[in-house]
């Protein structure tokens, strides 16, 4: 029996890049997280992505679903080999105060 190893997203380890705050959600103090499901393939490439729940805020979840779309995951694997699995990650849009 061989056991399945999750996919890793460590941003610090595969340089993946932060969503980017989208100015309209800035200005109207929007802030929230968002928890994407995302389908890693064998490749370590997004496959599939799903919000799994909103951050209340349509502008917020789609810009993390649009930064997922260009993350590198490690796969999944099982045995010897890569195989696609599913992943959840929550991103965090929080204003800072200056």
């Amino acid at each position: 029996m061989s056991i399945i190893t999750p996919p890793g997203y460590g941003a610090r380890y595969l340089h993946n890049p932060a969503p980017d705050y989208p100015l309209a959600a800035r200005r109207s103090g929007e802030e929230g997280t968002v928890l994407l499901r995302v389908l890693v393939s064998a490749d370590g490439l997004p496959e599939q992505i799903a919000i799994h729940r909103s951050s209340g805020f349509a502008i917020l979840d789609q810009a993390a679903a649009t930064a997922i779309r260009q993350w590198h995951f490690v796969p999944a694997r099982q045995g010897a080999g890569n195989v696609a699995a599913w992943v959840n990650i929550p991103m965090t849009f929080r204003l800072e105060e200056n």
